[in-house]
């Protein structure tokens, strides 16, 4: 089968404001967000869809779609992310969170592992400074405040970086304006939503290849990082981009998470006693998976006495295979709790 996907930046560059554009043409901004980040096949998507959004970008539908191009990731270390929705290399990739949920802590790790690859980042200050942002924005490898400053630092930089900014830039057009000038080929954008209004908007940030959707009540159980795994997504999750065997294992791990949700609900009220044998084979499997993706942070260690932890993706897969396939049963809960691989 072709491999062919969306041609985000395309629409990035062409359609800032995708939101209200597509919902003037009838296309819902679910459905966009879903194609762009790989959720719904290209290839099944409907022609008037297709039809509409070459439309708005003032192109054909064969400039629209990309065809043989293999997407990168950034491995980060960090086991929920790269697992369930790992970064497009080049690409956008947005938390949406409300306040509270750690979404700044992650931004905080990832410039600290960032600075430890020498990958240079750029954060482009919101307005006034969050106090919420001190100690955070440190952290990267240059400060700016304006849409000019950013602009002439990443050229300087003259080489592949990290831009991370706010929601507010991108509803302001700022950003756009960046990606405008500077292009594509060399911009892997991280954005952050300090006022938590994204969670209630369809399509917040525009045209994503990666989001990260943090979970209220992982965040509630101090299960950190909060990523929903059922909830975030990336444009490599497209059976042509990633490796086959990572996204096998993501559908089970997604499956049995996903009942796992359900029956925890249901033992809450009623005692592990109430559910069936293969039932609760399923609800242990949810438990240590979930106890896993928890890792400790180096950016946290005083705060936890927890040393940080990096784990290849290649050692998170062969940790979630055991897991899947019983080999980690006669471990408890919490010797998976904030570690790094099982072994």
């Amino acid at each position: 089968m072709e491999d062919i996907r969306l041609n985000v930046p395309l629409l990035r560059k062409r359609v800032p404001n995708l939101t209200t554009a597509a919902k003037e043409v009838g296309i819902r901004p679910a459905t966009v967000s879903n194609l762009c980040t790989g959720k719904i096949d290209l290839g099944k998507a409907e022609v008037k869809t297709l039809v509409g959004l070459a439309k708005l970008a003032n192109c054909t539908v064969d400039e629209l779609i990309l065809r043989g191009e293999k997407m990168k990731m950034i491995e980060t270390g960090i086991k929920a992310l790269d697992f369930f929705a790992p970064i497009v290399k080049n690409g956008s990739t947005g938390i949406v969170a409300r306040p509270g949920m750690g979404q700044l802590v992650i931004v905080a790790e990832l410039l600290h592992r960032y600075q430890e690859q020498n990958l240079s980042t750029v954060f482009l200050v919101p307005s006034g400074s969050p106090s919420e942002l001190e100690g955070i924005t440190e952290l990267a490898s240059y400060l700016t405040e304006t849409i000019e400053e950013t602009i002439t630092k990443l050229k300087e930089i003259g080489k592949e970086a990290v831009l991370v900014t706010d929601k507010s830039h991108v509803d302001s057009g700022a950003l756009f304006e960046i990606q405008e000038q500077l292009g594509h080929e060399s911009l892997t954008t991280l954005l952050v939503d300090l006022s938590g209004e994204a969670v209630d908007d369809d399509f917040p940030f525009g045209p994503l290849e990666t989001v990260w959707q943090l979970d209220a009540d992982l965040a509630a159980r101090h299960q950190y990082p909060a990523l929903s795994p059922l909830h975030s997504t990336s444009s490599l999750l497209e059976d042509a981009q990633l490796d086959e065997r990572h996204f096998q294992l993501r559908q089970r791990t997604q499956k049995v998470l996903r009942r796992y949700r359900e029956l925890r609900s249901l033992v809450q009220v009623r005692g592990l006693d109430k559910i069936s044998e293969a039932d609760l084979a399923t609800y242990r499997k949810g438990e240590l998976l979930e106890a896993y993706f928890t890792q400790a942070f180096y950016t946290a260690e005083e705060f936890t006495g927890q040393k940080g932890q990096t784990v290849p993706l290649e050692q998170t897969l062969a940790d979630v295979e055991s897991i899947l396939n019983g080999q980690a049963n006669h471990r408890s809960i919490e010797e998976l709790q904030f570690i790094g691989a099982l072994s």
